[in-house]
């Protein structure tokens, strides 16, 4: 029997390959105008950042967590940690990082949680998404490359979009906890006094599940930063690339320093967007 399996092999890569091949000969050009737009645009915006002084943006990030947190220890953190990545010679490669992941956010944001919210609303649609979800955080994240890269070419594109697919997940499921979490009595307290559906979502489902939404954008933040150094490797700039350097050159102390930019990078971002407690505390 297992002779005969190996020998009747389900020519499967074949079937796929040819249906990649297929949709390539008819949509190349939707292909390659999607990528030229998207990298223009990512372009501009990190080239935006870099325009502008490295003390001002420390600054500017500084004063972002004191108006989210209150906390002065926070932006004083925040203040050293970007010096010291500054120091490093590594403030190219954070503000490039930077901006995939703000990209990354807002397509997971802008896509995820919308879907949960009508899956949330609808349990055959949370059903059919419940596998596909666990099958695209499962899968190895390098296989994402390969039919990005195939499509869309060597940058950041590929990069972005296997960074999309890998950390879309987050907001979508807790959107969907989030949401199916409020209690029934105060949706029935909303439509006892007239509200439409629009209105009970947004005055009194999404309040109450918006914790759950930012921790979903939170995660979503983290697992972005989280493939900085696997995107480098279909051309995406950023952290990734001098760790990716560093690995093939066998250098120590180059790969701790950008090791420890991506690290501090993390801290900070963990730390600004952190959802408050009830209590307050982060």
């Amino acid at each position: 029997m297992e002779q005969w399996l190996t020998d009747n092999k389900l020519p499967l890569g074949r079937w796929i390959k040819s249906g990649v091949d297929a949709m390539l000969d008819r949509f190349q050009y939707m292909f390659d105008a999607f990528s030229d737009s998207l990298k223009s645009l990512i372009n501009s915006v990190g080239d935006g950042l870099l325009w502008l002084p490295p003390l001002f943006v420390v600054v500017a990030i500084a004063a972002l967590a004191w108006a989210l947190h209150r906390s002065w220890k926070l932006s004083l953190m925040i203040v050293l940690s970007l010096l010291l990545v500054i120091n490093l010679g590594y403030w190219t490669e954070t503000i490039q990082t930077l901006t995939l992941i703000l990209f990354a956010t807002v397509f997971c944001v802008v896509i995820g949680i919308p879907i949960g919210i009508a899956a949330a609303h609808r349990p055959w649609l949370a059903a059919m998404l419940r596998p596909v979800l666990d099958l695209m955080q499962t899968v190895p994240t390098f296989v994402y490359l390969i039919p990005t890269l195939i499509m869309f070419g060597l940058g950041v594109v590929p990069g972005l979009i296997s960074t999309v697919i890998f950390a879309i997940p987050a907001p979508i499921r807790l959107t969907t906890l989030g949401i199916k979490g409020v209690p029934t009595s105060l949706i029935e307290a909303g439509k006892a006094f007239g509200g439409t559906k629009s209105q009970i979502l947004w005055k009194i489902e999404f309040p109450h599940a918006l914790p759950n939404i930012m921790a979903g954008v939170t995660q979503c933040i983290m697992l972005s930063l989280s493939m900085v150094v696997i995107a480098a490797l279909v051309g995406a700039p950023g952290l990734g690339v001098p760790v990716l350097r560093a690995l093939n050159t066998f250098n120590v102390a180059k790969g701790f320093e950008a090791g420890l930019a991506v690290v501090i990078i993390a801290i900070l971002l963990d730390r600004v967007f952190k959802v408050r407690s009830r209590g307050g505390d982060q």
